[in-house]
């Protein structure tokens, strides 16, 4: 499986302002002045020693991912990021109407649908759109985005035919050579992550989930959602003193993910749904934290005599595309 990161945005979008975008311009410029200086020649070498932060920073669109074999392709909400995404599709089989889409929605707050009445594969006839979700108001939700005046075009003008398929809680669904089976997440809304199988590996999508429940016997039913998982998408939009002081705001942090990750031995850790109002600055100083407390924590083990569970994580950019 390959999962690709359209969207990892939180809440909202959140495009660098053009101020913003010159001042940054400004400050690499000036150190590339200082690179050249001290003997450095490439402008593509300055930029390669540059933190990934500070080159592209962590992206602006809100949640889209996509999860994909060489079968098949399923994608998971559709926030601003499935803008992109859809207009990558119309170059092949969708574009000419030939074109399945699956879309699995986890919960249909603002931030996980603006997207979808600018994906263009739903304006195509000939396509078909399948749409999944646990809640039972999911085609509801859906006609609501195509009324006007919020939108332009209505839900019986669009081209593609489009099916709604309820899904049982905790019950797997097959897409060709993918399995998906949702499990509850800790929200204010109900909302479900998606354990993903494939050829022996295991993709899961925890987003959107304030973790409340963390030890095996709260979890319960929902504890296969983190088990035998080789990469793990969690919430970090907030930092682990921000997620103290919003209780039930249905968001996460990067400790609590790790934390979770080390006692179920995941594998790859990857964290997306950074906050809005957190400039890349702020997060890349989140992921430094949160660093400083796995290292304490991996320390701590080994002083006492344990062998710690080590993951490899990161928080994750925009674009990125994951092998798992």
């Amino acid at each position: 499986m390959k999962v690709n990161l359209w969207g990892i945005r939180g809440s909202l979008p959140a495009p660098l302002t053009p101020a913003h975008l010159e001042d940054r311009l400004l400050q690499t410029l000036e150190e590339f002045i200082y690179f050249q200086s001290q003997g450095g020649k490439s402008a593509k070498d300055f930029l390669a020693q540059l933190p990934h932060h500070r080159r592209g920073g962590f992206g602006g669109h809100t949640a889209c991912i996509q999860v994909s074999t060489p079968q098949t392709s399923v994608i998971i909400d559709g926030g601003s990021g499935m803008r992109r995404l859809g207009e990558q599709l119309a170059l092949g089989p969708c574009g000419l109407g030939r074109g399945e889409v699956h879309i699995l929605f986890t919960h249909f707050h603002w931030d996980h649908l603006l997207g979808l009445p600018f994906f263009l594969p739903i304006f195509i006839p000939g396509n078909q759109i399948h749409m999944y979700a646990v809640q039972e108001d999911l085609e509801e939700n859906v006609r609501g985005m195509f009324k006007k005046p919020r939108f332009p075009v209505e839900f019986k003008d669009l081209g593609a035919k489009i099916f709604f398929h309820r899904l049982e809680p905790r019950v797997p669904i097959h897409f060709k050579d993918i399995q998906a089976t949702p499990y509850q997440l800790d929200h204010p809304d109900p909302c479900w992550g998606f354990r993903f199988e494939n050829e022996g590996k295991v993709f899961s999508h925890c987003v959107d989930s304030e973790c409340t429940r963390m030890s095996a016997s709260d979890l319960g039913a929902d504890l296969p959602l983190y088990q035998n998982v080789d990469v793990m998408i969690f919430d970090a939009q907030y930092t682990f003193l921000e997620a103290t002081e919003k209780i039930n705001w249905g968001h996460s942090s990067a400790p609590i993910g790790l934390d979770l990750a080390m006692r179920e031995k995941v594998k790859r850790l990857f964290f997306i749904h950074h906050d809005p109002a957190a400039p890349d600055s702020k997060i890349a100083k989140a992921e430094e934290q949160t660093r400083e407390y796995y290292e304490s924590i991996l320390a701590a083990a080994r002083s006492q005599g344990h062998n710690p569970h080590e993951v490899d994580w990161c928080f994750a950019r925009e674009g990125m595309l994951i092998e798992v």
